[in-house]
């Protein structure tokens, strides 16, 4: 399938800025610099219909409308690269093979919003990432595409670095300003949002890198041509992770409304094992678990909705016939537990009570009054927190209960795996 990120397939090796160029590489900037207002690209990222892709799925121009309008100055743009959740790869091959085109996209954002400083977060474990983009903001400046006066124009722009601390919570965009802001890595309280009241507490344009490698491309060739791809709700492409349990492992640029079963069995191959398919975690750990039987579900965010999952960050896992859906969950509930970075007395209780709750099934403690505690837990806290934490194990604890109810019954009566 023909894809925007990867016209050619996936890049294997570093882009330069000489290859970036010769496949038009800044034509998109100094088409912006040179023929568009800052409010003209605005809108024409709004008319592509860009949703975000670090998870939210909100629509990317009308994000960058609520910092471009506010008369505080200065406004700020901050490329969110902190990716820590478990199985995604994304952002960090983009970062690694496609530096230019995510740096096109970060300086496109700034002249959009009308900022004048940049930071580049990037996860502080992805030594090749962070050195890539550097790389690229050295050859950008030696090309006049970033600093004083970009491009022979009025517009200038600071970039800068920044690492970030690679742990779950980190990569939370308010996380991410208090880090910028040399504070440690805690969430905010929201409202205001950061495109009001963000960086140092001014306008800041927060975006994940899948969603800003996808500006060059829009400004370049227009919305238009961007809607020719995906889905009238959800234009464009997606790039989906997936991991060990297929047998061609590897991120793949799918077209919105693409369907699941594509994923798995033609670009994945299908289960390494060879095994049935019993259950698909769509989106990352956050999500709610789909049945086998939702394998030809299309891949777009409102048919994702609609069966009751999130698209997420486009993470799949595949789950086959002979795992035990309660290891499954309790794995994740740990790992949100063990990721909440404590400052909510509310999240700290709950991701630790509800792993503990699981650990008892595992163990076949509590009994069946135990399963009803769960859905009670969940809603107690629901619009509590800081950041969305509190809420992440709650989608696939409660799929997991709705759809795979008789793994749970089986440990709680004998305390082991029902294929153990």
């Amino acid at each position: 399938m023909e894809g925007i990120l990867f016209p050619r397939g996936v890049v294997e090796e570093r882009e330069g800025l000489k290859e970036y160029s010769s496949r038009g590489g800044y034509e998109a900037l100094e088409k912006a610099l040179k023929q568009l207002s800052s409010e003209r690209v605005l809108q024409e990222v709004a008319d592509s219909g860009l949703k975000g892709r670090g998870g939210a799925g909100f629509p990317t121009g009308k994000k960058w409308a609520f910092t471009a309008e506010c008369p505080e100055t200065p406004h700020y743009v901050v490329l969110n690269g902190g990716e820590d959740e478990p199985g995604s790869k994304k952002d960090r091959l983009l970062m690694e093979n496609l530096p230019h085109l995510v740096l096109e996209g970060v300086i496109l954002t700034a002249y959009a919003v009308r900022a004048s400083k940049a930071y580049l977060y990037i996860n502080a474990a992805y030594d090749e990432a962070t050195r890539s983009m550097g790389d690229a903001l050295a050859e950008a400046k030696q090309a006049a595409y970033c600093g004083e006066r970009i491009a022979g124009s009025d517009f200038s722009l600071e970039i800068l670095l920044t690492p970030a601390p690679s742990n779950y919570v980190a990569g939370e965009d308010t996380a991410a300003l208090e880090v910028i802001e040399e504070k440690k890595p805690l969430p905010r309280q929201k409202p205001p949002f950061p495109a009001t009241a963000g960086l140092f507490g001014k306008p800041t344009a927060m975006n994940n890198v899948e969603t800003l490698a996808n500006v060059p491309p829009i400004i370049a060739r227009g919305a238009k041509w961007y809607r020719t791809f995906g889905t009238p709700e959800s234009p464009g492409t997606m790039i989906f992770s997936l991991n060990d349990e297929v047998k061609r492992p590897g991120i793949y640029e799918l077209p919105f409304g693409t369907a699941l079963r594509y994923l798995i069995e033609e670009c994945g191959g299908g289960t390494r094992d060879g095994k049935r398919i019993k259950a698909i975690l769509l989106g990352g750990p956050s999500s709610a678990f789909l049945s086998a039987d939702q394998i030809d579900l299309p891949l777009d965010h409102n048919s994702v909705r609609a069966a009751g999952s999130s698209i997420g960050c486009g993470v799949v896992r595949v789950i086959t016939e002979g795992s035990c859906i309660v290891e499954e969950t309790l794995r994740i509930a740990e790992f949100f537990a063990a990721e909440s970075c404590g400052q909510c007395p509310a999240c700290r209780m709950e991701t630790n009570m509800l792993a503990a709750m699981l650990k008892k099934v595992q163990q076949g403690q509590g009994g069946a009054p135990l399963l009803d505690q769960f859905n009670k837990v969940i809603s107690f806290n629901r619009g509590k927190g800081f950041c969305n934490l509190i809420h992440m194990p709650g989608p696939p604890i409660e799929s997991a209960l709705k759809l795979f109810r008789s793994d749970f019954e089986f440990h709680l009566a004998h305390g082991r795996c029902p294929q153990n």
